[in-house]
């Protein structure tokens, strides 16, 4: 087994060093300067009163307004990301079957209380896509009339 030998000046390795602690904390500084946690900023808080107002009219069971805010922010989180594309959509159709997994799953027709919240949701959060969401949900074949339309 042979030993390498160390081809680098001491100073070579120094600067190396340096420089990297430098680029770390550089990374370290912007990344929390751009990090944006959960905080809650009045329009969350006031996106989260109104849907809150929309379920209880609805007679919908009521998340707290700190949980709200949590996952949908101020912007509608993950249900506003693109409701109408394709995985969202699967997702929601996968939530109107039969609980089967593999060959024995099968669509059911669904209550409409399973889309009342999503509409709503999108309805308070992004309402530029609440026309085309509705649109998909109206061709639904569900046990009582969609909310929303």
């Amino acid at each position: 087994m042979s030993t390498a030998t160390e081809t680098t000046s001491k100073r070579e390795r120094t600067i190396l060093y340096v420089v990297s602690v430098v680029l770390l904390v550089a990374f370290l500084i912007g990344g929390l300067l751009t990090y944006h946690s959960a905080k809650s900023s009045r329009e969350a808080e006031q996106k989260a009163d109104q849907l809150i107002a929309e379920l209880e009219a609805q007679g919908a069971r009521t998340p707290s307004r700190e949980q709200i805010i949590q996952v949908l922010g101020d912007d509608g989180g993950a249900v506003c990301a693109n409701p109408n594309e394709a995985l969202n959509r699967a997702t929601l159709f996968g939530q109107m079957a039969n609980g089967a997994a593999g060959p024995g799953m099968r669509p059911v027709i669904a209550d409409n209380k399973v889309v009342q919240g999503e509409l709503l949701i999108i309805k308070v959060y992004c309402p530029d896509e609440l026309a085309e969401f509705q649109k998909l949900v109206g061709d639904l074949n569900l046990n009582a009339e969609v909310a929303g339309e």
